[in-house]
């Protein structure tokens, strides 16, 4: 099955910029796409110094949707939004003060890379970080708080965090350069080996005060692999009916809002999408975004904002008329709740439910408008 590489360099543009990113891409380009991949044949996208973070979520969701073996790449620098304090990759446009519109929130890597077959995921990671996000990469682990830059717990993870330059100067990504540069050689070592000669390569540029990233993909024996294998084998059915008894044990052994239930609720969320029921995963991911609002989470929660958009892209996919309608109104009570970051959401559900209604459709106001339900996970 041919492998998917997804080469990402960002930077902002002009002065403050930390890292030179997209200096590492005719290097990477210059290594033949299985080499890169690590299959036989590749599929290579290149993103360089793009400028919206949608155009990137849009790349990064068609590239975690490829069925095969994926890699990616990617350089650049880590900012902090001002409002959440949570890691974004800067891309052209981004400044201090405008974090949060312009660059990519660190999350969305993991949300999208959770869908991925167990052990089909591997990412390289060249990153430097201003000052604040280093002292945030830098404090002692809360328990039950995931790491910043976690990319899931499917996928390979190798690479490093630079600190900030002691000096008013650009920096390279001389991690990814010295990777690329062992990869020309046609032989594509294993990734913990690869890595690891890596950093002997850059040890004399002071990798010592890096934060070296290095995580293998999953155990065997982990129940997402059996979770993702049912559903590369069509058993749908006994996907869902595995993750419920997992969602179950995992509310008895944690609490039914906890993130160990509620990570398995998502899962069957996930599930119903690619069973082909977008009716049910949207109700699924309303009633996550109920669960979590109950719960006391702010409505600017990266979670809720991903169960409220994942809720609005399946609705998107729903085709009969009685569930658009009965299923829009409740989006449209919760995007109006959780805005997030799509602009014009809230009409966006709107604009749709009008279309519905001006085909003879039952008058909106007749459709019932309970809230989703605090306490309900799955419909």
């Amino acid at each position: 099955m041919p492998g998917t590489v997804l080469l990402l360099a960002a930077s902002p543009l002009g002065r403050g910029r930390l890292v030179d990113a997209a200096s590492v891409l005719p290097v990477l380009a210059a290594v033949p796409p299985s080499v890169l991949s690590g299959a036989d044949t590749a599929n290579v996208v290149e993103l360089a110094d793009p400028l919206e973070p949608q155009a990137v979520l849009t790349r990064l969701r068609a590239a975690a949707a490829a069925p095969g073996p994926l890699t990616v790449y990617v350089a650049g620098e880590l900012r902090l939004d001002r409002r959440q304090r949570l890691p974004h990759l800067a891309l052209a446009r981004t400044t201090p003060a405008t974090v949060r519109y312009t660059a990519l929130p660190w999350h969305w890597f993991r949300d999208e890379l959770r869908l991925r077959p167990a052990g089909a995921t591997t990412m390289f990671l060249d990153l430097h970080a201003d000052a604040d996000t280093w002292q945030a990469l830098c404090e002692p682990p809360v328990p039950g708080r995931p790491f910043p830059l976690d990319c899931g717990r499917d996928a390979a993870v190798y690479g490093r965090v630079a600190p900030p330059p002691s000096r008013r100067e650009v920096a390279a990504p001389a991690y990814l350069k010295a990777l690329a540069t062992l990869l020309r050689s046609g032989r594509r070592l294993p990734d913990e080996e690869l890595h690891q000669r890596t950093l002997a390569r850059i040890a004399p540029e002071g990798v010592g005060a890096d934060l070296v990233l290095a995580q293998r993909g999953p155990l065997p024996g982990d129940p997402h692999a059996a979770v993702t294998a049912a559903v590369r084998a069509g058993r749908h059915a006994e996907a869902d009916a595995l993750a419920a008894r997992l969602e179950q044990a995992a509310g008895v052994a944690h609490g039914t809002v906890s993130e160990e239930a509620l990570h398995w609720s998502e899962v069957r969320a996930d599930l119903a999408m690619l069973a082909g029921d977008a009716a049910r995963s949207c109700r699924a991911w309303m009633a996550l975004a109920g669960t979590r609002l109950a719960a006391g989470q702010p409505a600017d929660a990266p979670a809720v904002e991903a169960a409220v958009d994942r809720a609005h892209h399946q609705w998107g996919r729903v085709d009969d008329p009685v569930r658009v309608r009965e299923l829009g109104v409740r989006l449209v009570e919760l995007t109006s709740r959780v805005p997030g970051r799509r602009e014009g959401a809230v009409e966006h559900v709107r604009r749709r439910l009008r279309v519905v209604q001006g085909r003879g459709a039952m008058p909106i106001g007749h459709v019932r408008t309970d809230p989703p339900q605090g306490a309900t996970t799955m419909p």
